[in-house]
C-alpha cells in the first residue's frame, strides 16, 4: 500500500490533527486551565476552517477509486466546517457551566469524529467506505444526544435515535446486498454500468432500502418519527448541530449516490419515488410545525419540511441543482443555527423552552428578537433575506429539465411555501405583538460574548450571503468542475 495516497486528503488530516490537539489539551493540561477548552477548541477549528477556504486542492482519487477529491466535496465540507465553528462557539457558554466540568472535552472530541465521518460520507466513491462513514457519523451522535445523563429527556432521545440509527442501518445494508447481487460490486461507477438499462423487480426494492436508508439520516417523511423527541431531548448544541451538519452531509451523500451510481435508471426507478418523498416531507413537515408549541419541536418539523426542499436539488440531477443544494445548505446553517442560537442564549439563562415564553421578549431583549425574527424571516423564504435567494435558486435548478410533472411538484412546494409562512411568523408574533403572560416576559438579561458572536456572524451571513452573488457563481463553479458525479 502506498501510504503517500493519505497526503491526498488534506481536509481529512487536518481534522484529525485539531482532534488530537484537543484531545492532548483534554488529557494533559492542568485543572488551572481547563475551562479554556472551548475557547482553544474554537481557534484551532477556526484556524483548520479558514486554512480550508485558501488551501489549493489536488482532484482525484485514491485508494483504488474509494476516495475521492473534487471542487464540490471540498465546498461542501467548508461549508460544514463553517456550520460546525459556529456551533462550537455557541456551545462555549454551556461547555464551562458546572454540569460540564468533567466531560468537555468528550462532548468535543464526540463532535470531531462525527464530522470526520460526514467527511468520509461526502468524498466516499465505494458503499464500504460510505458505511464506514456514515457509521463514524452516527454512532457518536447517540452518546451526544445522552449527554446530560440526569434528564430522562436525554436519555429517551438517545434511545429513540440508537434505536431508529439501527433499523436504518439494517435497511440500508439490505438495500446494499440487493445491489451488490445485481452488479457484483460496491464501486460506485462499476455499478452504475451494471444497472444501466436494468428494470428488475430487484433494483426498484434495492433502491427503495437504500432511499430509506439514506431517508433517515435527512428525517424524510416517513423516516422523520425520531427527530422531534430526538431534538427537544439533546442538548441545544447538539440539537442545532444534528439540524444542519448531520442534515447536510446526508443530502450531499444521497445526491451522489442517487445521480453517480443509479442515474441512468432516473426516469425508470426513483424519479417518482423521490417525487412521493418530497411532497410528503414537504406538507406534513409544515402540518405538524404548525402544532407545536416546543421551539425545539418547532425546529424539529420545520427541518423536517427544509429537508423536502433540499431534495429539489437532487431531482435535477445535474451541476445546478447539486450547485444550488449547496447553496441552499450554507443558508441554512446561517438560519437555522440563528435560530437555535438565541433558544439556547434563552435556555442557558431561564431554562424556557415553549413558544409562549416568547411573548413580549422584544421590550425585555430587542437584540435576540431581532435575530431570531431574521432567522423565521430567512427560513420562511421572504426577500431580501438569503433564505428567498436559496429557494429561488432550488425551485429553479428543479424545473431546469422542463418536466410537466416538476413545475407541479415546485407549484405544491410553493405552496406549502405559504403554510410555512405563517408558523414562522408565529414566532415573530409572538416576540413583537403577543402580550407577556401572568408570569410576565423574560427579564432582560445579557448573553454571554460567544452567543452574541455566533449570533452575529450567522445575522451578517442571513444578510449578506444572498447579496454577494460570488458565492453562489463560486458553488456552481465547483459543482459544474465535478463532471465525474454526472457521468
Amino acid at each position: 500500500m502506498d501510504y503517500s495516497q493519505f497526503l491526498n486528503m488534506p481536509q481529512e488530516i487536518g481534522l484529525l490533527v485539531v482532534f488530537l490537539l484537543v484531545f492532548l489539551y483534554d488529557t494533559f493540561m492542568s485543572k488551572k486551565v481547563q475551562n479554556a477548552l472551548p475557547v482553544f477548541t474554537c481557534v484551532a477549528f477556526g484556524l483548520f476552517t479558514i486554512a480550508n477556504l485558501f488551501f489549493a486542492y489536488e482532484e482525484g482519487t485514491i485508494f483504488g477509486g474509494m476516495f475521492e477529491t473534487t471542487q464540490a466535496t471540498v465546498a461542501i465540507k467548508a461549508i460544514l466546517n463553517i456550520g460546525m465553528l459556529i456551533v462550537l462557539i455557541q456551545s462555549i457558554k454551556w461547555a464551562n457551566s458546572e454540569y460540564m466540568t468533567v466531560r468537555r472535552g468528550e462532548f468535543y472530541e464526540l463532535l470531531l469524529i462525527t464530522l470526520f465521518g460526514m467527511y468520509f460520507m461526502i468524498s466516499a466513491r465505494h458503499f464500504l467506505m460510505f458505511v464506514i462513514g456514515l457509521e463514524t457519523a452516527s454512532l457518536p451522535l447517540a452518546a451526544l444526544i445522552a449527554f446530560e445523563k440526569n434528564r430522562y429527556e436525554s436519555h429517551e432521545a438517545a434511545a429513540k435515535y440508537m434505536f431508529t440509527a439501527i433499523f436504518s442501518s439494517a435497511v440500508f445494508m439490505m438495500g446494499l446486498s440487493f445491489v451488490y447481487a445485481l452488479s457484483g460490486s460496491l464501486y460506485f461507477s462499476d455499478i452504475a454500468l451494471s444497472v444501466m438499462g436494468e428494470k428488475s423487480t430487484m433494483l426498484i426494492v434495492a433502491l427503495a432500502f437504500v432511499i430509506a436508508g439514506v431517508g433517515f439520516k435527512l428525517s424524510l417523511v416517513p423516516f422523520h418519527l425520531w427527530t422531534a423527541d430526538v431534538y427537544q431531548g439533546a442538548p441545544t448544541p447538539v440539537t442545532g448541530y444534528l439540524s444542519v451538519i448531520s442534515k447536510g452531509s446526508a443530502a450531499f451523500g444521497f445526491m451522489v449516490i442517487l445521480v453517480q451510481v443509479f442515474g441512468s435508471v432516473y426516469d425508470m426507478a426513483w424519479e417518482w419515488m423521490l417525487y412521493a418523498l418530497i411532497v410528503l416531507t414537504i406538507t406534513l413537515g409544515n402540518l405538524f410545525a404548525i402544532r407545536q408549541r416546543n421551539m425545539k419541536r418547532f425546529l424539529a418539523f420545520s427541518s423536517v419540511s427544509q429537508a423536502g426542499y433540499i431534495m429539489l436539488g437532487i431531482i435535477s440531477a445535474n451541476a445546478l441543482g447539486l450547485g444550488s443544494l449547496m447553496y441552499y445548505v450554507l443558508v441554512y446553517v446561517l438560519s437555522n443555527l440563528a435560530a437555535f442560537g438565541v433558544i439556547g442564549a434563552i435556555e442557558n439563562k431561564t431554562g424556557k423552552v415553549m413558544m409562549a415564553d416568547y411573548n413580549g421578549l422584544r421590550s425585555t431583549n430587542p437584540w435576540l428578537s431581532f435575530a431570531m425574527m431574521l432567522a423565521m424571516f430567512s427560513l420562511a423564504g421572504i426577500p431580501p433575506f438569503a433564505g428567498f435567494f436559496s429557494k429561488f435558486f432550488i425551485f429553479t435548478s428543479a424545473l431546469s429539465t422542463g418536466s410537466v410533472a416538476l413545475y407541479v411538484l415546485v407549484l405544491i412546494a410553493l405552496l406549502n411555501t405559504i403554510i410555512s409562512l405563517y408558523y414562522y411568523l408565529l414566532v415573530v408574533k409572538a416576540m413583537f405583538i403577543n402580550k407577556p403572560g401572568e408570569e410576565g416576559a423574560i427579564a432582560p438579561f445579557k448573553s454571554a460574548c460567544s452567543e452574541r458572536l455566533a449570533m452575529i456572524v450567522c445575522v451578517l451571513g442571513i444578510i449578506l450571503v444572498g447579496i454577494v452573488s460570488c458565492i453562489y457563481s463560486g458553488l456552481i463553479e465547483a459543482a459544474e468542475s465535478s463532471v465525474t458525479m454526472f457521468m
